[in-house]
């Protein structure tokens, strides 16, 4: 998302925190969760309705217009108002393209759900456990398939996801997972959770680590990594560490785009390159 639309989010998620805290410093847990799932089922309808996404992002329709139309459609659906104000600000905000005014609803949703576990201060545990998802489904392609079967009805896919998530893992985490799941809208389900992750980081202003390494680290040398990333790219990293027999030795770093590689097999491949150069 880029120049007027990334502008729009960013106005828009200011009116969520407000609605969400009614101006004040208070939590309703209850409230972010009606408001996520609410969004959630409009990001449904806008993703399945290409002819209303467009009228509703269209920059040549007043923005009045397009939240009266939001209204309309949404009259008989018994949103709370505090959804239906969110809805408002986004229909009047302007979008590169419709798909944006989509991911914005869907990124506000997640984020709702966010502010919740961020109170509770679990939202480190959120941030964990969907990267930990994502690393359970490399080691279980069977359940994988099964998550990301079209033919497998949503209600067998809810059971399943019920029982291997319930009691296991934060209120957020399952209705993220299970948003996934049910309504991948084109995202596969690991690049859906690393990117709801990446946003729980974000919210705190820090950046994600993917770290692969042969052997478990240690909590000083986490520790110790974690600082020294922050130190270079002049951000908090948070440091998601998966284990990866096929390095040989070291370690490597991945933080977006950049690719810090100190693995013996990196350094083998540098040495071969040079002899055969």
């Amino acid at each position: 998302m880029r120049g007027v639309s990334r502008a729009s989010l960013a106005d828009v998620r200011e009116q969520l925190d407000s609605v969400l805290t009614g101006g004040s410093k208070k939590n309703d847990t209850a409230l972010q969760r009606t408001v996520a799932e609410e969004l959630f089922s409009i990001v449904g309808l806008l993703d399945a309705n290409a002819r209303l996404r467009r009228m509703l992002s269209d920059p040549a329709v007043h923005a009045d217009r397009r939240a009266q139309l939001a209204a309309d459609v949404l009259s008989s659906s018994s949103l709370s108002d505090a959804t239906m104000a969110i809805v408002e600000a986004i229909v009047r905000a302007s979008w590169s393209r419709p798909a944006d005014l989509v991911d914005a609803a869907d990124e506000l949703a997640a984020q709702a759900l966010f502010a919740g576990a961020e109170h509770a201060g679990a939202l480190d545990e959120v941030e964990d456990e969907l990267f930990r998802f994502a690393r359970i489904l490399d080691r279980e392609p069977a359940l994988r398939s099964a998550l990301t079967d079209p033919s497998l009805p949503a209600e067998r896919k809810v059971e399943l996801l019920d029982a291997l998530l319930d009691d296991r893992v934060q209120d957020a985490t399952r209705v993220l997972v299970r948003e996934l799941a049910l309504h991948p809208r084109g995202r596969t389900i690991d690049r859906g959770l690393e990117d709801y992750a990446r946003l729980a980081a974000a919210r705190r202003e820090r950046l994600v680590a993917r770290v692969r390494t042969v052997v478990p680290l240690t909590d000083a040398q986490q520790t110790r990594l974690a600082s020294a990333l922050a130190d270079r790219l002049g951000h908090d990293v948070h440091l998601n560490v998966e284990l990866d027999p096929d390095l040989i030795g070291g370690v490597t770093v991945r933080v977006g785009d950049i690719l810090f590689d100190g693995s013996v097999s990196h350094r083998l491949a540098l040495a071969r390159q040079v002899m055969t150069g």
